[in-house]
């Protein structure tokens, strides 16, 4: 329930000094500090600060606080701020927040701002229009640059960024952009239409977040437009957003290669436990599977074992060896695929290339522990056996770890989703087949 006005409105010696450190510090800066206090003296100062620095606070807020903020204040109050809000930032707040404070609060917003936030809304989180703004400058080709810098003057307090101004047709469609630098040295009776570039690079709004970070990247842009499916401008996706969107993908690729998900910090005990079990266990138990299968590939081996107990020595070595092989590949292709930069006939120099690098590292390694095998035991055919069991080894690792992943992205699944656990335990399986198939078919000579 919110603290009465009479609560909030108090102020203490210490929040005094408090404020007055704080005062010129970054909003961010003042959100870690923010969180420290407990949940009335957050209240106490964050309704001193002026509209824009809440705004900014309120988006570097963890959840737990935002939520102690809405309890403290009440949804006005944080409507009112929502209003200061850049209007992608307000949507994301509003999309971390349940349903029911969603639609109290769009309620409480300026009919036109809740409008916008709502047309956000609507796209998938993870999509172009998800991470997209509204609050753009955009100007007809028609007029004039002198025009534009009256039009620049009018609209750009509103806008997110200026660097980019997007030249629209009387339709709406987007057909070229100017810079901010372009548009002041230009000759104020130029036409905008003479002046812009037309090859202009754009996103649909359709397009997955991960795609758009890529374009943004790519170009080196600041700023890069959205458009629909009928090339009409609607809204444009800025660089600050583009940095989220690349830590986001980051983690989940990490948590993902890991075979697990992120859990979320905020949740309760219970929760943050019942959703580290649910993400961990499925891949737990395809390991657990694959384990069973490669025990049942060693059981196999029974007799040679029974016959020479030196072959169960170097087991552990070659699922180990070839296990670090398979994570190695598929890291670096997972992260390729992620960056852009295996597509087209580069899938396939990336196999030939892992191939022939678990080729030559398995030859090396393979050596070595057949030359150990022969030292230990004095039997040069153990040697041999062992270090073709490693070369073979490692190369099947090195494929399936490059291939795997490149499977799942064309079916349509997230590369990621190959995951350690995964192509281990696979490679676990075929590495133990090649072992168990060679000392089957030299242990005549090994005993």
């Amino acid at each position: 329930m919110p603290f009465k006005l009479k609560e909030i409105l108090k102020l203490t010696p210490e929040l005094e000094a408090w404020l007055q450190e704080h005062k010129d510090r970054h909003p961010a800066d003042v959100a870690d500090a923010l969180e420290s206090l407990n949940e009335l003296d957050m209240a106490r100062v964050f309704i001193r600060l002026d509209g824009e620095t809440a705004a900014l606070v309120l988006r570097n807020l963890k959840t737990k606080s935002v939520n102690a903020l809405l309890d403290a204040l009440g949804p006005e109050r944080i409507a009112a701020i929502l209003d200061e809000m850049s209007l992608d930032d307000a949507a994301d707040f509003l999309g971390e927040v349940s349903e029911d404070v969603k639609d109290e609060l769009l309620e409480l917003m300026e009919a036109d701002e809740a409008s916008d936030v709502k047309e956000l809304l609507a796209y998938p989180e993870d999509s172009a229009g998800g991470i997209m703004t509204t609050e753009y400058v955009a100007i007809l080709e028609t007029i004039t640059a002198g025009k534009a810098i009256e039009v620049l003057r009018e609209t750009a307090p509103e806008a997110e960024t200026v660097y980019y101004v997007y030249v629209i047709n009387t339709s709406n469609k987007l057909v070229g952009v100017i810079s901010l630098r372009e548009l002041i040295v230009a000759d104020p009776q130029e036409q905008i239409g003479v002046i812009m570039q037309e090859n202009v690079i754009s996103v649909p709004v359709t397009m997955d977040q991960e795609e758009v970070a890529r374009v943004v990247t790519k170009y080196g842009l600041l700023a890069v437009p959205v458009v629909d499916q009928d090339g009409s401008l609607v809204g444009i996706v800025t660089v600050d957003d583009v940095i989220d969107v690349i830590h986001e993908e980051a983690t989940e690729d990490i948590f993902l290669l890991a075979g697990t998900s992120e859990v979320e910090t905020e949740l309760p005990l219970l929760g943050r436990l019942s959703m580290s079990v649910r993400s961990r266990l499925p891949w737990l138990l395809v390991t657990l599977l694959g384990g069973m299968i490669a025990g049942s590939v060693l059981r196999g081996l029974e007799d040679e074992l029974n016959q020479m107990v030196a072959l169960a020595f170097f087991v552990p070595l070659l699922t180990g060896m070839g296990g670090n092989v398979g994570t190695q590949s598929s890291t670096l292709t997972v992260r390729g695929l992620a960056m852009g930069a295996i597509e087209g006939k580069e899938a396939w120099v990336t196999v030939v290339k892992e191939c022939l690098s678990g080729l030559i590292i398995g030859a090396i390694c393979g050596m070595i522990v057949g030359s150990v095998a022969l030292v230990m035991y004095g039997n040069w055919i153990l040697g041999l056996v062992v270090g073709l069991a490693l070369v073979g080894n490692m190369v099947t690792a090195a494929t399936v770890g490059t291939l795997v992943p490149l499977v799942f992205r064309r079916v349509g699944i997230d590369p990621a989703v190959a995951s350690a656990p995964f192509i281990s335990t696979s490679i676990d399986i075929t590495g133990l087949l090649i072992y168990s198939s060679l000392a089957s078919a030299l242990i005549a000579y090994l005993i």
